[in-house]
């Protein structure tokens, strides 16, 4: 369901006004000629002169089915009115949402105004709870969940307290406490939803609470034993790592930082000395996915455009359920529980024969505006800001999509847009598993991607182990004249696999034990003719040690067509690393 703006502004009704008279009024004779566009305006309080026309709708469904009934015959262009859309559901676009017969569907703003897709609820009814420090409540409906919310456009944090490493044991099944400080937690409610973050050398990882007895601190599986074995793990990080727990109204101890009752359907938040939330715009989502664009291998999506249009307002959930963020690198996580030794903390904190097998079985985080087997797709002029994942996923796992249909994703253009305030990476092309390097079907091959003149600052707030733009396996993509800046980690990532997807396979994966997972590869990945030059990065590194401003895997340099070397303008300070050591 769509909840759209209640009131039009002048500036709206002289829009509608003006096209009613001339463009509207035009239509027919258009359609009749050689190149025909049939226009449609979304307008919930429009004029009545449009809807005679027979091209005023209301609502973005009654747009998409009047689109699907023209497209075939003409160009189509959906204008949105200025105001904030509220999704009460994604936006899912099927290959019936196609340009056919060598048409296209554009989706815009309309001109000279903001339409805004949101995936929020924005929270009212602000009251003193705790006038002492300064905490307000507002009621929000029972069972709402989320680990973002938005205050006056920008990423408000969490209720969280630092947490020193010689406060605490790791164990096998979770912690015990050294500092008799911490000894309150074990008095705190709803325990299973406090989180603990580790902040290592080039992952980023959480891990849900189960029960906190005395001094023993109990935590969700399978997420803490996966956490706990691979490469810089929790209990070892390869350069210390920051600990910090998260999630209780205990918590509360900083002005900006908000905590979310689930079950009492309650919303605090710790406001900043003379700031009355009543007065802010406080936007909690309540979607996981904002846009799904997705159709078939066989029947893909085809031709369609969104230009000058804003997403706003998503969360993921997944971190804070038994699975957690095992996080591995750049988005990717341990989703299952897997065999693992006895003594696994020590004897696989480097990696051991049984962790290899969950490599090829990664999954990614997914992505606000999802797009897979889809072709001719573009992004222009749009902003991508506030969103609780990444915030454009291309061709990226089935995983990752909530359709169920991953990769397929083939000229694709991602152009001027701007990417910002995002939890996770801006862009991420391209899969991790099998299908991504060695698909089963020719039709799951990401291919044809270009991705220029974006501005991506600011990103990868929550998950600080992505950079800025990600592309794994992709035949021809094409990252040029963008800039990337204010990361945590690295700020343009390129390819996938350290090798061990490539023919013959790696010797370094041979002596890990993964070809007991997986078989030798016989034949090259998908990863082939990719170009990065010409970007701006920037402020890169603030957190992690591990990685560089522009990172590439040492096959995506080795499958890169000889005439297009690479190139990229970074800060004075930037680094470029071929890998990431461990990994």
């Amino acid at each position: 369901m769509l909840r759209y703006p209640r009131t039009a502004t002048a500036a709206l009704a002289a829009a509608l006004t003006a096209l009613s008279g001339s463009v509207l009024a035009a239509a027919p004779a258009a359609r009749a000629s050689a190149d025909p566009v049939a226009r449609i305006i979304v307008a919930p309080h429009g004029g009545q002169e449009t809807r005679s026309a027979g091209h005023h709708v209301t609502t973005i469904q009654q747009a998409q089915r009047l689109a699907r009934t023209l497209s075939g015959k003409a160009d189509v262009v959906v204008s949105l009115a200025g105001g904030t859309y509220r999704l009460t559901e994604p936006w899912k676009l099927t290959s019936a949402d196609s340009g056919r017969n060598g048409h296209t569907v554009t989706w815009q703003a309309l001109p000279g105004q903001k339409a805004i897709l949101s995936g929020g609820r924005r929270v009212t009814g602000w009251k003193v709870k705790d006038a002492a420090n300064n905490i307000y409540a507002a009621p929000v409906p029972k069972g709402s969940d989320s680990r973002q919310l938005y205050v006056d456009g920008a990423p408000a944090p969490r209720a969280a307290i630092p947490v020193s490493r010689s406060d605490v044991k790791i164990t096998p099944s979770g912690m015990t406490i050294v500092n008799p400080a911490l000894n309150y937690l074990a008095t705190l409610p709803d325990q299973n939803r406090i989180e603990l973050e580790s902040q290592d050398s080039f992952t980023d990882r959480f891990s849900p609470v189960q029960s906190i007895s005395g001094s023993t601190i109990t935590m969700q599986q399978p997420a803490w034993n996966n956490n706990n074995w691979g490469y810089d793990t929790f209990a070892s990080p390869f350069a210390g790592g920051a600990l910090q727990l998260q999630n209780s109204y205990a918590f509360l101890k900083s002005a900006g930082q908000w905590y979310l009752d689930s079950r009492a359907g309650q919303l605090y938040y710790k406001a900043a000395a003379g700031q009355d939330p009543s007065h802010s715009d406080i936007e909690l989502p309540r979607l996981t996915s904002l846009v799904q664009i997705s159709g078939s291998y066989t029947h893909p999506v085809r031709n369609v455009t969104f230009q000058g249009l804003g997403f706003t307002h998503t969360t993921w959930l997944e971190p804070g359920t038994s699975i957690g963020y095992a996080n591995q690198q750049n988005g990717t996580f341990i989703a299952a529980a897997y065999p693992q030794p006895a003594d696994f903390i020590t004897s696989c904190r480097s990696g051991c024969p049984q962790f290899e097998a969950t490599r090829n079985e990664w999954h990614q985080i997914p992505a606000a505006v999802q797009v897979s087997a889809a072709s001719g797709i573009t992004f222009s002029q749009n902003t991508f800001t506030d969103l609780g994942q990444v915030g454009l996923g291309i061709g990226n796992d089935a995983n990752a999509h909530g359709s169920g249909i991953g990769l397929g994703a083939s000229d694709i253009i991602v152009s001027r847009n701007t990417f910002t305030d995002n939890s996770g990476a801006g862009i991420v092309v391209g899969g991790v598993q099998k299908d991504a390097h060695h698909p089963s079907d020719p039709a799951m091959v990401n291919r044809d991607v270009s991705i220029t003149n974006n501005l991506v600052s600011r990103v990868a707030q929550d998950y600080k182990d992505m950079s800025g733009i990600l592309s794994t396996y992709v035949t021809h993509a094409v990252i040029e004249h963008n800039e990337v800046s204010d990361l945590a980690y690295d700020g343009i990532d390129v390819g996938w696999g350290w090798g061990a997807n490539d023919p013959g396979g790696s010797q370094d994966y041979k002596n890990r034990g993964l070809y007991n997972y997986q078989p030798v590869y016989t034949t090259a990945t998908t990863l082939s003719h990719n170009i990065v030059r010409y970007n701006l990065i920037h402020g890169t590194k603030k957190v992690f040690h591990d990685g560089g401003s522009l990172t590439t895997s040492p096959q995506a340099l080795a499958a890169s067509c000889p005439t297009t070397t690479s190139t990229t303008t970074t800060a004075p300070s930037a680094s470029t690393w071929t890998r990431a050591p461990g990994t």
